[in-house]
């Protein structure tokens, strides 16, 4: 949005990030084979290291302990929704 604050134009921008978190599969109920072997488990190791993010943030503890932002891609994509700097 655009408004008028003491005669200079002040521009907002907003970001949202549509992410399927596809839910945490076991190995042999997902039925998997060949590739899809690797693809769940990058799924279930992204989705593990969000729970990471999100514990080490919920501790409260900001600026004194280092956020593993960067050991997924999943949350290094997320870093600026979760509220984070690398």
């Amino acid at each position: 949005s655009i408004a008028e604050v003491g005669g200079q134009e002040l521009v907002k921008h907003g970001k949202i990030a549509f992410v399927d978190l596809a839910g945490s599969e076991r190995l042999k109920d997902s039925k998997s084979e060949g590739g899809m072997v690797k693809e769940t488990a990058n799924i279930n190791r992204s989705l593990f290291m969000l729970g990471k993010v999100i514990a080490t943030l919920a501790e409260g503890k900001a600026g004194t302990t280092h956020v593993p932002y960067r050991d997924s891609k999943l949350t290094k994509l997320l870093m600026d929704s979760l509220g984070g700097s690398s």
